[in-house]
């Protein structure tokens, strides 16, 4: 058992020299400013060039097309109910748990199907592992 790890373990570390071999470096001292000098002043963030009701009227930076333009900013009301929920805190599992299943809505029931069965998958391979 200990040999196959040990064989897994040079695979990775053949693995990560051949990445690394690809890696550009630079030299130590290259990136470094003395204190004082006038080189630190470089390093402060640039002023945008973009005004502000630009910013405030498009999506700055959405566009993928070659001859595009970036997309106007629409009202709230143009897009659709579902995008306002997306960063909505859901349920973990332990907490659906705990819940009546026969009462939980649509949505979460099906979530909790899916971390349940992921939960019981991991914990099969586990166990498969310790064997």
């Amino acid at each position: 058992m200990a040999l196959i790890h040990i064989r897994s373990f040079r695979s990775v570390l053949i693995a990560k020299e051949a990445v690394r071999a690809g890696q550009r470096t630079f030299s130590a001292g290259a990136g470094k400013a003395k204190k004082g000098s006038k080189g630190a002043a470089s390093d402060a963030p640039k002023a945008s060039i973009l005004s502000k009701e630009v910013k405030s009227t498009t999506v700055v930076g959405a566009n993928i097309l070659k001859d595009g333009t970036d997309p106007k900013v629409l009202p709230d009301s143009e897009y659709p109910n579902w995008l306002w929920h997306l960063l909505d805190k859901r349920p973990a599992l332990s907490e659906l748990r705990r819940k009546n299943i026969e009462t939980l809505p649509y949505e979460d029931l099906k979530r909790f199907v899916k971390l349940d069965n992921r939960a019981r998958i991991k914990e099969n391979n586990s166990m498969k592992a310790k064997n």
